[in-house]
């Protein structure tokens, strides 16, 4: 094993968390970056073109291509679980979509023993990264960071009588669900600039490659932290078959995502003793949390067949395809140029609850199976409806001392009866929005899973059956005291009981928002640069 040079920081993984802790270190001048990504570059044109995503999931080249295990609440099925493989992570490859929650959760963040993470202290954090290109109160959007969010191009005929039909049950437009209140049916937000993704790599990495002070090193598998006493001190890694360790003078910063940076914990024994040796490897530092906690939104999607209006799946067929391929080359608009998701309806699956807790998504498009993939024959449109924190608690385990392993992901969905409730009311809202005048007039049938599907205990088995994840991993290095076992890293992101290494990335989220995860990856980014580098914390904003 050969000791390559060091550096003052080194990064591990440059998902969309580390592309931004990787950017910001980089602008101040105050030392040298390493950037270690065991994935590859970020060109192939399934990345940058937002239609195209469908063909980056599932693609060995671009996904790790994970699985869950099976459990109950997927009726033993194993679930393909996509991490980005490429520069940028799962920000390269996900669904384009921008969200950020509810403010309520950040509060219930800090309430949890986390100083400065309620959500007038995280909301400047967002405002910095963001470059928002649209209507939006300025004291909730930012206009200047290198993150761009952009509106749908036009409006879409079908998303606009959904919405109307939501408004006749009494949910209405929100101009912008990142403002003051989630609440609402909007389209969604997206990270698309002039019909091209807007990947974390190419917003925060790439510039600090220019700046001579970043290198960046692809296809570099780490093996395991470095360690002296309690002290990490640098990072093992594999790359073009050779083994390599790469020092770092000031701290190591883990954000290979909420499978990766726990499974690289485990293999540098930090962990659950018994775990650890029960997967063969030695136990150096107890930390029983690390691994547990992991949170996902679990979707039951329902498929409507459509008349009397077009959908994305007759678009993109055949001769229309030469013309939306046309509009996309020269204008780079058009289907090519829309997220796989058009529209959040946010609701509540009991009109008591203080605050909204499913979510019913919409496109007018339709997959096989509902998942991403080749667009059905037939003119159809797609609802997607999860519950917005789910209860239900899972762990990532590794499962032997080979880094190249993959550890098991367990998210445990549906385990709880809460859950399970909640997603069957969210298919229920899903229904009475699209039988609502003018939406029903479009709706020739469901097709799936269909009118047979009529009592709650058939929705459920539907859920079960056919549901799936939308890619929102989080919580398994969970921030709070180091009084609670459970819980990995401080509100300063440094790991309980080790010195030099911090985690930033949505591993460290101790409850999940009722967002997709993206937004807070990149917020979480941003707030672990200013923690390496010393600074003072921005200035929380009086709502």
């Amino acid at each position: 094993m050969t000791t390559d040079d060091s550096f003052d920081f080194v990064v591990i993984g440059a998902g969309s968390a580390g592309s931004v802790v990787a950017g910001r270190l980089s602008e101040t001048n105050n030392g040298t970056v390493c950037v270690l990504e065991a994935g590859g570059h970020d060109r192939h044109l399934a990345i940058h073109v937002p239609a195209a995503v469908v063909y980056a999931l599932g693609n060995p080249k671009l996904d790790w291509m994970f699985r869950t295990a099976p459990s109950e609440g997927t009726a033993g099925r194993s679930i393909l679980q996509s991490r980005g493989k490429v520069l940028g992570g799962t920000g390269a490859i996900n669904g384009h979509v921008y969200t950020r929650g509810d403010a309520s959760d950040f509060d219930g963040w800090a309430a949890q023993g986390n100083p400065g993470w309620g959500y007038a202290e995280v909301l400047p954090y967002f405002k910095r990264c963001e470059r928002r290109v649209g209507p939006g109160d300025d004291t909730y959007r930012g206009r200047s960071g290198p993150f761009t969010v952009t509106d749908i191009d036009a409006p879409e005929p079908l998303c606009e009588a959904f919405m109307e039909a939501a408004g006749t049950l009494g949910i209405p437009r929100n101009p912008d669900y990142n403002g003051a209140t989630q609440d609402g049916i909007a389209y969604v937000q997206r990270s698309i600039h002039r019909g091209r993704r807007v990947s974390p790599a190419r917003a925060y990495l790439f510039p600090a490659i220019r700046r001579g002070n970043t290198e960046v090193r692809t296809d570099a598998h780490v093996q395991r932290l470095v360690m002296e006493g309690r002290r990490v001190v640098g990072v093992a890694y594999r790359k073009g078959g050779q083994d390599h360790i790469v020092r770092a003078r000031r701290e190591v910063i883990l954000s290979a995502g909420a499978v990766g940076s726990p499974h690289i914990l485990q293999l540098s024994g930090i962990g659950n003793p018994e775990r650890l040796r029960a997967a063969g490897l030695t136990p150096l530092h107890a930390l029983p949390g690390v691994g547990d906690n992991l949170q996902d939104h679990y979707a039951a999607r329902m498929v409507l067949r459509i008349r009397g209006a077009k959908t994305i799946n007759e678009r993109v067929r055949s001769l229309p395809l030469l013309v939306e391929l046309a509009r996309y080359a020269l204008f780079r608009k058009g289907a090519l140029a829309l997220t796989p998701t058009l529209l959040y309806c946010f609701g509540k699956s009991d009109p008591a609850l203080p605050r909204g807790d499913i979510q019913v998504s919409f496109t007018p498009a339709s997959y096989p199976g509902g998942v991403w993939s080749g667009l059905d024959r037939f003119p159809g449109a797609t609802m997607a409806c999860w519950q917005q924190r789910p209860l239900s608690r899972g762990h990532v385990r590794a499962l032997s001392p080979d880094p190249m392993q993959a550890p098991e992901i367990q998210p445990n969905y549906l385990a709880e009866e809460t859950d399970r409730r909640a997603i069957v009311a969210a298919m229920r809202l899903a229904r009475k929005i699209a039988g609502a005048a003018p939406f029903a007039q479009y709706v020739e049938a469901e097709s799936w899973p269909g009118p047979t599907a009529a009592s709650d205990a058939a929705l459920l088995e539907h859920a079960r059956k056919n549901g799936n994840t939308t890619y929102h991993l989080m919580g398994t290095c969970r921030m709070g005291p180091a009084e609670d076992p459970r819980n990995v890293v401080n509100h300063e992101l440094r790991v309980h009981g080790i010195a030099g290494l911090r985690v930033a990335d949505t591993s460290i989220i101790p409850d999940m928002p009722a967002a997709n995860t993206n937004a807070s990856a990149l917020m979480i980014g941003e707030r672990a640069a200013d923690f390496a580098l010393g600074r003072s914390a921005l200035p929380p904003i009086d709502l």
